[in-house]
């Protein structure tokens, strides 16, 4: 069993800045993909970013420049560093773990982003 506990929601005004952060219950860095995703109002939960065991990363098209994700092993923590917020960032993000091998995943509670003025 693993646990995500994200913090670093909050309100910001458009262009601001925010660093998300998931403490993971034990060391799962080496097996598992870790991945950020949110959530609007109304909307589909939609995949922003990810990290692989080795380092890589990837994010969705709409982040690409702004967001960066990045991990601390020593930690067991995985962090989103917001910038250039925008209003359309506005939603609830949540951490997610997932191992193919077998297949496993969890998920962390969210946290609540509103970009606003």
């Amino acid at each position: 069993q693993v646990q995500l506990v994200e913090s670093g929601g909050g309100l910001v005004q458009p262009g601001g800045s925010l660093r998300l952060s998931c403490a993971a219950s034990r060391n799962i860095f080496s097996i598992y993909t870790m991945d950020w995703y949110r959530q609007a109002p109304g909307k589909q939960r939609e995949y922003v970013t990810i990290i692989t065991p080795n380092g890589n990363t990837n994010y969705t098209d709409s982040v690409k420049g702004r967001f960066t994700m990045s991990r601390d092993n020593a930690k067991n923590t995985v962090y989103l560093q917001m910038n250039s917020l925008k209003p359309e960032d506005t939603a609830v993000y949540y951490c997610h773990a997932r191992r193919r091998y077998p297949t496993l995943e969890y998920w962390g509670q969210g946290t609540q982003v509103t970009v606003s003025s």
